[in-house]
């Protein structure tokens, strides 16, 4: 008897499209809805060629038991690329040539393949990791607004309706839920998710984190942990991007494993700087550290210089290039203290220079 989901035709073209199961051996396709369960993903399941052939195009992923590969090559399925061939006999050495046959880009044996399969299976639902666009926003020095071009960033590409995922890495930086106004919004915070490990389902994940302001927040709550282990930080910042388009990261300037994990995953870093002496002496130790950590540093220089150090000169003194330069936001104080969003209304100095850096950094990389 088929089991739930089994194909009896093709889906309707706005249904889910799910990776499929051909098999009709009951004790493996009890194996593998244990590892799609695992990775928390539905499968379609055919238990003959026929009914195989019906989802075979549109599967992201197939996975075809031993017990069915004859029949199914002898169904002429069209070549394509994501199948495997399942089995659970390593002696069996006929199952290379019906592989071969068969155009399947990989033979498997349970149970030493069941973490590899759990992690396909996840990608084939989510799609693949490194599609996303990680960017890092990091302070030349203490109070250089980092925080808020980081949000304002992360707000104007959720007005453009791109899904994106605003990130709090600075335990000791107030908290950008503040910084949103979004205090009391519930769900998960990094204290949560401290002891993390493995493969993080990116879907249930983003469902469980605060939605405020049209973006998704992982930031600190008010308790007491302020260290975060760095494999926890990889793999939460690995599953954010899997269900994002940007992952906005609020980094401290203060380098600790769990940073510098976060660090390797950001395709782009911001170095927010304020055009004066001081500061750019600060920046440059922090540009020095990051420049070992990113393979894509780029300077953001806010405000004028009373002593009249241009963006330019700012860019040229710390060797770093410039991304753009921010003049000052009238009002942008009152509204922080009123628990208004930087960069909320889509006007302003702060709205623009946010809108050019998407343009840069998420729209050319999309064209690329």
């Amino acid at each position: 008897m088929p089991r739930a989901h089994a194909p009896s035709r093709p889906p309707a073209p706005a249904g889910p499209v799910r990776p499929l199961v051909v098999t009709a051996d009951e004790r493996l396709l009890d194996d593998l809805l244990r590892l799609a369960a695992a990775a928390g993903v539905d499968v379609d399941v055919a238990d003959d060629a026929g009914s195989a052939l019906a989802c075979w195009a549109a599967a992201p992923l197939v996975l075809v038991g031993t017990d069915l590969v004859g029949p199914l090559c002898g169904a002429a399925p069209p070549r394509r690329r994501a199948v495997a061939l399942v089995g659970a006999d390593l002696d069996d050495a006929s199952v290379w040539q019906r592989a071969v046959e068969l155009g399947a880009e990989h033979v498997l044996f349970l149970p030493d393949a069941e973490p590899w399969l759990v992690e396909r299976l996840a990608d084939a639902a989510e799609g693949p990791e490194g599609e996303s666009v990680v960017v890092g926003v990091v302070g030349g020095r203490g109070g250089a607004g980092a925080s808020v071009l980081a949000t304002a960033l992360a707000l104007t590409s959720g007005r453009r309706g791109s899904p994106t995922t605003l990130v709090d890495a600075d335990p000791l930086g107030g908290g950008l839920d503040l910084v949103l106004g979004a205090e009391d919004c519930h769900g998960l915070r990094w204290q949560d998710l401290a002891h993390t490990r493995g493969r993080v389902a990116g879907t249930a994940l983003r469902e469980a984190l605060p939605h405020v302001s049209g973006l998704t927040l992982l930031a600190w709550d008010r308790g007491e942990g302020l260290t975060l282990p760095a494999e926890a930080a990889r793999t939460v910042l690995e599953a954010v991007r899997r269900t994002s388009e940007l992952v906005v990261v609020d980094l401290p300037r203060r380098l600790d494993p769990a940073v510098e994990e976060l660090l390797s995953l950001c395709t782009t870093t911001l170095l927010v700087v304020p055009a004066e002496i001081r500061a750019v002496a600060a920046a440059g130790r922090v540009a020095a550290g990051l420049g070992l950590m990113t393979s894509d540093l780029r300077l953001v220089v806010r405000g004028p210089s009373p002593g009249g150090l241009g963006p330019d000169e700012v860019a040229r003194v710390l060797g770093v290039p410039l991304a753009a330069h921010l003049r000052p936001e009238p009002g942008l104080t009152e509204a922080l203290e009123q628990g208004r969003p930087p960069g909320g209304s889509g006007r302003g100095p702060l709205a623009g220079v946010c809108g050019d850096l998407l343009d840069q950094l998420v729209t050319a990389r999309g064209a690329a």
